[in-house]
């Protein structure tokens, strides 16, 4: 198999697990508290990165780094897991995940927005046109098509999805820093966010044993979404020879996405998700004009 098809089906891959996840967030917090479901995704996300490693025969090299290496990634795994995950967990325990999941796609336009102070990229027609259009659909599903009223379903929780994609955003400009080997960069960056996770944990919440369903849902989500997932894009993207080929992939992801949250979840996906997402594909594409 040529490495062009490998990285297809390495990104296919990654696009089929991310998803799955609006699904497993709001199944999994039937049975858990937003902080508990991080918990315990953390945990089995770290060990499998952990052993991914082991079967590449890098995990040496998790005790090679520099100290500004270490450094930077307690920063990295402060703002995810800990705080992107937090939020986006918070956003989906308060918004059906129709409305959650597609207002997260905005993370890149909001990256593009931060990149103009933080890493002085200038910003052009086309970052602008981005933002109306993705903006508007975000208007749209959180509205559920009454733009004009502007009466949003949760205003809170769709304050936090917003929020998630400025935190995402602030950990890909902060990890360019970054030079390790990807997967190794990965796992230390989830060993240095567990005692923030478990400090916010036993400050915030009452020990009790978990759910059944709960561990399940930790383990998938920590397993497949924080964990293969994230492997299998770094691989994609390592063996393709056309990296847009690849990024465009994930355009399917929000859609897919939808199938799932009606046949799992039982959400009627309303005429308004539909279009709203559109709209913020449509925006996101806008990026890519030359």
């Amino acid at each position: 198999m040529s490495p062009q098809r490998q990285a297809i089906l390495f990104g296919l891959g990654a696009v089929l697990l991310w998803s799955t996840v609006a699904t497993a967030f709001k199944l999994s917090l039937r049975y858990c508290t937003p902080i508990e479901l991080l918990l315990y995704a953390s945990f089995f996300s770290t060990l499998v990165i952990g052993a991914i490693l082991g079967l590449q025969g890098k995990f040496h090299l998790v005790f090679q780094c520099a100290r500004r290496e270490y450094l930077l990634s307690i920063l990295l795994g402060v703002l995810s897991p800990f705080l992107y995950y937090l939020i986006l967990i918070e956003a989906y325990d308060l918004l059906p995940a129709q409305q959650a999941q597609p207002i997260n796609y905005t993370w890149a336009i909001t990256l593009s927005l931060l990149s103009v102070p933080l890493l002085k990229q200038k910003i052009g027609w086309q970052q602008w046109l981005a933002l109306a259009v993705s903006y508007c659909g975000v208007l749209v599903i959180s509205t559920e098509g009454d733009p004009f009223s502007l009466q949003f379903t949760n205003p809170f929780g769709v304050a936090l999805a917003l929020i998630s994609t400025v935190v995402w955003a602030l950990y890909w400009i902060y990890n360019t820093r970054d030079k390790r080997d990807p997967v190794v960069a990965l796992f230390v960056n989830f060993l240095c966010s567990l005692p923030f996770i478990l400090l916010y944990y036993l400050l915030t919440s009452d020990f009790r044993i978990p759910h059944i369903n709960a561990l399940l849902g930790g383990a998938y989500v920590g397993t497949f979404e924080m964990g293969f997932a994230f492997v299998f894009w770094l691989m994609a993207m390592k063996l393709t020879d056309n990296t847009a080929r690849i990024s465009n992939l994930i355009f399917l992801a929000p859609f897919l996405s939808l199938v799932f949250i009606h046949f799992l979840l039982g959400e009627e996906i309303l005429p308004a998700t539909f279009v709203g997402l559109v709209l913020i594909v449509a925006g996101l594409a806008c990026q890519r004009i030359r």
